[in-house]
């Protein structure tokens, strides 16, 4: 089973997805992983890549749709994966689709993990990040001495500010609305799944949701 992962920032479908790809005994594939991956471990895709970026230009769809084919081609996605971040636009949904057909296979169902603006804004407002080694913390106010003791103080980075978050989330609500639409016309299901509440919780109505669609393999 191929399952795609959508939702909006602060939504947990990072968290999610590990979750469920472990209940479900297939990887969960991060795209933004794969690619970096790719450009660390100097693959053909990975050069091409990095030329792109060198250049200080995007790297276009199709450079990481064919790391992203590679990954879904190898035996450790043989019986299927979760994709993260694999798909924010029609054009991505369209290009995964054909990456996908060239393999035979497609996509099985999309999990949309949904919450409401104030939610979400609470809980990415609530994350500070060390101004030394960049990692993200939760629960520590700004000005805090890093947990990891290496010298430096927790900040509160400006995207993670109350109203740029607001713009975050509505930028997502607009390429978002036309992907879930896409994706309902090429009869995919779309299963919304209330991502509010204990973490389990969460992974139970997904879990649930998931018994509802018909499984390729």
């Amino acid at each position: 089973m191929i399952i795609v992962l959508l939702g909006p920032p602060g939504a947990g479908k990072g968290t999610q997805g590990e979750l469920l790809a472990a209940r479900l005994g297939i990887p969960k594939i991060a795209t933004g992983d794969l690619f970096r991956a790719a450009v660390r471990d100097g693959t053909p895709l990975g050069v091409e890549a990095r030329k792109y970026m060198d250049r200080g230009d995007l790297v276009p769809d199709s450079v990481i749709l064919g790391i992203l084919r590679e990954a879904m081609a190898s035996p450790e996605a043989a019986r299927g994966a979760i994709l993260d971040g694999a798909v924010r636009t029609v054009p991505q949904a369209e290009g995964l689709a054909d990456v996908l057909k060239s393999i035979d296979r497609k996509v099985d169902a999309v999990l949309l993990f949904d919450a409401n603006h104030a939610e979400l804004i609470r809980r990415l407002s609530a994350r500070t990040t060390c101004d030394t080694c960049q990692t993200p913390f939760k629960a520590f106010a700004p000005g805090t001495a890093c947990p990891r003791n290496d010298g430096g103080r927790l900040i509160r980075r400006k995207d993670d500010e109350p109203e740029a978050i607001q713009n975050r989330l509505n930028v997502y609500e607009e390429q978002t609305a036309p992907v879930v639409a896409w994706y309902q016309t090429h009869e995919v299901p779309v299963e919304r799944i209330d991502a509010i509440g204990d973490v389990t919780d969460v992974t139970m109505r997904a879990a649930e949701a998931l018994k509802h669609v018909p499984r390729a393999d």
